[in-house]
């Protein structure tokens, strides 16, 4: 990755994280960044349910000195993926991770803000177990895939990324 995509990604994670602690109903805490350990923070709480969740916002792709013209791509995880939080920061009442459920969302840099509230939605309604969430997302997802189905399969795209994407073996795999 270029510095300029590093600097980009680091300071859009501590602005999500940030306000994502804030917009939620329960404590988040927010591990600290050890890239030489190949740690990328995440933001993590338990719910009511006294289960462990969490969110990671990492690079999908990007450009770097080979590729200069490598779409600047992120994709954000929640409960899904490795690098889970140690359980060291657990509090006691932990009773384990959240498998319940997972969702992946992959989205432009500049998106990535304008999801913070229907991400905080969407982990409110889950936690509830409350009717299907339906709410429309900021940027419209690729167009083949009806929110209901995004959230169905647990993973969307935007249709900016996507098409961005394009030039790009595997995409979506």
């Amino acid at each position: 990755m270029t510095p300029k995509a590093i600097s980009i990604v680091s300071q859009l994670r501590r602005e999500f994280y940030s306000l994502f602690a804030v917009a939620m109903p329960v404590q988040v805490s927010i591990t600290p960044n050890n890239s030489s350990m190949g740690n990328l923070p995440t933001a993590y709480w338990i719910d009511d349910n006294k289960l462990l969740n969490y969110l990671r916002i990492c690079v999908y792709t990007a450009p770097d000195d080979l590729l200069p013209e490598r779409p600047f791509i992120l994709r954000m995880f929640v409960n899904k993926g490795t690098g889970i939080v140690a359980t060291t920061k657990w509090s006691k009442d932990c009773q384990g991770i959240n498998q319940g459920w997972n969702f992946e969302l992959i989205l432009l840099p500049e998106e990535i803000l304008d999801f913070l509230p229907w991400i905080v939605n969407l982990v409110k309604s889950h936690e509830k177990g409350s009717a299907p969430f339906l709410q429309e997302p900021p940027h419209p997802f690729e167009s083949t895939t009806p929110i209901s189905d995004a959230l169905l399969l647990n993973e969307a795209w935007t249709q900016k990324a996507w098409q961005f994407a394009s030039c790009l073996p595997n995409r979506g795999s």
